[in-house]
């Protein structure tokens, strides 16, 4: 994106005179790329909590449905020309954030329950800091790409900060924390499906 590539102009008003003669169009840089990296990059932070938390398998595999969903919704909704449509796919995304929030703060709450404190503590903390960095993105999206109020340079400034905040920020958090305090012990993958991982420690690379 800062060489240039992964935009498209994108054609967001074409202005008429009363003899219906086109006198002006506007266009906006949509960077789709931004798109493709979060498609690629958001699942995997939703792994990493997933698994922290001890979420079933099947409660992994809707949460990162959701998510791409999300993800594919709101690149959807930045390419419409009409505004109900574009709206109306803002309003899919939004569903779909809504299930990851279920699947994150309700089940995986329940999951971490039978975790020792300390990783009860972080699931917590962790949860919280992400969800409350991603809400912010769709209120970024709504006033940038959506109602068009600030201009690209202050949407790309705007989704550069949050994203050092939701990824390199997150996965030191992530392995400084688990490093230094959690406990690591042997997991079972047995009825992982259904029950999720079993064991206090998460999953090392």
């Amino acid at each position: 994106m800062a060489t240039g590539g992964g935009v498209d102009l994108h054609t967001v008003l074409v202005s008429e005179n009363s003899s219906h003669t086109i006198i002006e169009i506007t266009k906006r840089q949509v960077y789709w790329a931004r798109y493709v990296d979060w498609a690629l990059t958001t699942p995997l932070l939703l792994l990493d909590l997933s698994l922290l938390a001890g979420l079933s398998g099947y409660s992994i595999l809707v949460t990162v449905v959701a998510d791409v969903i999300m993800i594919l919704a709101s690149l959807f909704a930045a390419l419409s020309h009409l505004e109900a449509q574009k709206w109306g796919w803002y309003a899919i995304a939004c569903v779909s954030y809504l299930t990851i929030i279920y699947q994150l703060a309700y089940k995986g709450r329940n999951a971490v329950a039978d975790k020792d404190n300390r990783t009860r503590a972080f699931f917590g903390t962790l949860s919280l800091y992400t969800l409350v960095i991603w809400t912010i993105y769709p209120i970024v999206w709504g006033i940038a790409d959506g109602a068009r109020i600030t201009t690209v340079d202050g949407e790309i400034i705007a989704y550069a900060i949050l994203d050092l905040l939701a990824k390199p920020v997150f996965g030191l958090w992530l392995l400084f924390t688990h490093d230094r305090n959690l406990v690591r012990s042997t997991l079972s993958l047995d009825g992982f499906w259904s029950e999720g991982l079993t064991g206090t420690g998460t999953i090392r690379v």
